[in-house]
């Protein structure tokens, strides 16, 4: 991963902590909604991985938002 992804994913991976923690959810129970593992959210939370498509998906269904609004960073 070169420096300007690893700026994205680590920009991405805070907006979806931000969400997440608005909508008074903790990790644990946002992954087992999003039906991927605890581990696996951190790591994206964390910047720490390259999500796959789906995972994303995931994610903004369970934050409620479009797979749009979730990848516009700013």
């Amino acid at each position: 991963m070169n420096t300007k992804e690893l700026k994205y994913f680590q920009k991405l991976g805070a907006k979806i902590k931000q969400l997440r923690e608005e909508k008074g959810i903790d990790q644990k129970s946002f992954a087992f909604d999003c039906e991927i593992g605890r581990t696996q959210l951190y790591m994206i939370e964390n910047g720490k991985t390259n999500p796959r498509l789906l995972t994303l998906i995931k994610i903004s269904n369970g934050l409620e938002i479009s797979i749009n609004k979730l990848l516009e960073i700013d």
